[in-house]
């Protein structure tokens, strides 16, 4: 095998993670696509002998490359390629850690086109991909101190965007019909109330895509212990789990086009503590 083919063979190995990223940046694929290619490009110029990481380096460099494609978007004031365009939801597979990133479509998509371009890449690369802040820092040019705030204000307003006109009530039908068809296992009542592309995130992960997501609802209620009560969680509609009459969780929800598009469950009940709930 030649030098050009090895080096091929090992970018190929991470376009999948790179996909992933870039499409969360841009909300287009033909765009991402274009990312892919040019960090491909700048690849094959750079001397990776002595990288370690090498998924690392080039999740950097693609960052590198859609921040510069949605800073000038920004100035030419253009609008993503594929604004309306779902992404088909796409059943996780642990083998392949790029797929459920690169399944995130519409619904985290729209509250991701509030942002900034730098808030856009720090939450997506540490949110959704673990990127350390020390290294999201050197692609934006800030401390990693600066970074991380950057981070933490994406981050707010991601979990507080309203993305919908769907009115308080209609929210709160939403989230019972949700609970309803979660604890009776009702997995088509389920796929009615959530977004194709709705998206789950944990303290120890995100999930994504409707079948995935009704599916892990399913199997989860079995085990609820406690009450479930609605809530405003950080002024979001709501749920919280009692026990004992204290919270042990919550989930708070975001909608978009009168469907559940985001799901944040709080697990720990010392951080589910520290919460701003208001029982309704």
């Amino acid at each position: 095998m030649g030098d050009d083919d090895f080096l091929a063979e090992r970018f190929e190995a991470h376009r999948g993670q790179l996909r992933a990223v870039a499409r969360r940046m841009l909300g287009s694929g033909a765009e991402a696509e274009d990312a892919v290619q040019e960090t491909w490009v700048r690849m094959s110029r750079s001397d990776t002998t002595h990288v370690d990481n090498l998924g690392g380096w080039l999740t950097t460099v693609v960052g590198r490359v859609c921040l510069d494609m949605l800073r000038s978007r920004r100035s030419r004031a253009e609008q993503p390629l594929e604004p309306e365009v779902p992404v088909p939801a796409v059943t996780p597979d642990p083998e392949q850690d790029a797929v459920p990133a690169d399944s995130v479509g519409s619904a985290l998509l729209v509250v991701l086109d509030t942002l900034s371009p730098a808030e856009r890449l720090a939450f997506v690369l540490h949110d959704l991909f673990a990127v350390p802040y020390d290294e999201i820092a050197g692609v934006i040019g800030k401390s990693p101190a600066a970074t991380r705030q950057l981070t933490s204000r994406a981050r707010r307003r991601v979990r507080g965007a309203q993305v919908s006109d769907t009115d308080r009530t209609r929210r709160r039908e939403l989230v019972d019909a949700f609970l309803a068809a979660a604890r009776d296992g009702d997995f088509d009542a389920l796929l009615e109330v959530l977004d194709p592309d709705v998206v789950v995130r944990t303290e120890v992960g995100v999930t994504t895509g409707a079948l995935a997501v009704a599916k892990g609802a399913t199997s989860y209620s079995r085990h609820i212990v406690g009450v479930a009560v609605p809530v405003l969680v950080e002024g979001r509609t709501g749920i919280a789990l009692l026990r004992d009459g204290r919270v042990e969780r919550t989930l708070a929800f975001t909608f978009v086009h009168d469907r559940i598009a985001v799901i944040d469950i709080t697990t720990d009940p010392v951080r589910a503590a520290r919460l701003e709930i208001t029982f309704v």
